[in-house]
């Protein structure tokens, strides 16, 4: 393997390609699939829905595979041309070395993705660590963005260090040591509110076993980065999401987002479950609408 690899083996690297191809199988919508050459490296994107509709950036959060989070957001595919590129450095097809999420650095390589499908301005979509992309790119270049949905975000607050370390940290510790399903369940049920599909579970089982996480999270944004940025922004947040819980999400968006229209808070965890992922999907076709 190379020295800029994600992953821990070659056979790996299969293992969590060949989840990405069978999650790819079980979508319900059309995926092409395109390389753009940016100056961060190659970038592996999934395109789907009418050529004709407006045009939605879907990034994927950290750590899994695009195509499960771009799963959450099928409904989308009837009415938008959505755009989910793999994120450089994290498992996927794209350039495995990894780039700044503190910087200019993913404002440019969503620049450079935006002038290759010759998309001036337009929508985005970005759970978890996606959402923290998305405000990189709000900070450096605010006029790129129409509106923007931010869900279960990373970038604006963090839970509790001690509860994540009790209820992630050591569990994933004891998984490195043992590989017992047992604290595999317990991370997944942590993540999850306890509503984690088995398949989506063994994914990051095999993230955890055979890819080099990466550990860490977007650049928390501050008030005065946000000052040009005027787009109607929805953020969607869980009560029991450990890593951002909705009462700190809550708190720090509606002090540094200046056009926050909306902010649903809801009874999940970090992932959502199917039942919530419909009430998701029909807040974000709403807020669509409206602005949009």
């Amino acid at each position: 393997m190379g020295k800029r690899t994600i992953y821990k083996s070659a056979e790996g690297k299969t293992y969590i390609t060949q989840h990405y191809e069978n999650y790819i199988q079980s979508l319900i919508f059309d995926v092409e699939r395109v390389y753009v050459d940016t100056s961060y490296g190659k970038t592996h994107v999934l395109v789907s829905g009418p050529q004709e509709g407006k045009p939605i950036f879907i990034f994927q959060g950290g750590n899994c595979i695009n195509p499960m989070t771009l799963s959450w957001f099928t409904s989308l595919t009837d009415m938008y041309r959505i755009y989910a590129p793999d994120t450089i450095g994290h498992p996927g097809y794209s350039e495995e070395n990894r780039i700044s999420a503190k910087d200019h650095s993913f404002a440019q390589w969503i620049l450079e993705l935006m002038n290759h499908f010759n998309i001036d301005r337009c929508a985005f979509i970005g759970p978890s660590y996606g959402a923290g992309i998305i405000l990189r790119l709000a900070a450096f270049m605010p006029n790129k963005i129409k509106c923007a949905v931010l869900v279960s975000p990373a970038g604006i607050g963090l839970g509790s260090k001690l509860k994540m370390m009790k209820d992630v940290l050591v569990p994933l510790t004891l998984f490195y040591i043992t590989s017992s399903e047992k604290y595999l369940n317990k991370i997944a049920g942590a993540l999850s509110n306890n509503s984690m599909k088995e398949i989506d579970k063994k994914i990051i089982g095999d993230v955890f076993t055979y890819t080099k996480l990466e550990q860490e999270m977007p650049k928390l944004t501050e008030k005065k980065e946000l000052v040009h940025y005027h787009a109607p922004t929805l953020v969607i947040a869980g009560e029991k999401d450990i890593f951002f819980p909705e009462k700190k999400v809550y708190k720090i968006s509606n002090n540094i987002i200046r056009n926050l229209v909306d902010f649903k808070s809801y009874d999940i965890g970090h992932f959502p479950s199917e039942e919530y992922l419909v009430k998701i999907n029909n807040d974000i076709k709403k807020f669509l609408k409206e602005n949009y």
